[in-house]
């Protein structure tokens, strides 16, 4: 079994509350768990502009596992309303 986490950092459009961040991260975040993941916002609650969302599978193949993990990366770096500055990845297998 392989386990992948995938931390993204993400920098909002023109928000002026935390109102208006959890109408845009709400979406992403529904968006990403239709592909099976476990997803949330796992920092920088607080601040309006920014947002960290974390995303963790488990794949019998570290090839699924990757493909997974760039479909997540990549709906989110395609969305007009942000902006992805880093996508951070971990990997774990059987010899971790």
């Amino acid at each position: 079994m392989y386990l992948g986490a995938l931390e993204l950092d993400i920098l909002l459009g023109d928000v002026r509350s935390l109102k208006e961040k959890r109408s845009l991260v709400k979406p992403v975040i529904a968006a990403l768990a239709r592909y099976g993941v476990s997803v949330a916002e796992t920092g920088d609650q607080d601040r309006y502009r920014r947002s960290l969302i974390g995303v963790a599978v488990a794949s019998a193949d570290v090839a699924h596992l990757n493909e997974i993990l760039d479909t997540c990366e990549r709906t989110v770096a395609a969305r007009p309303e942000l902006q992805l500055l880093a996508a951070r990845r971990r990997m774990f297998g059987p010899e971790d």
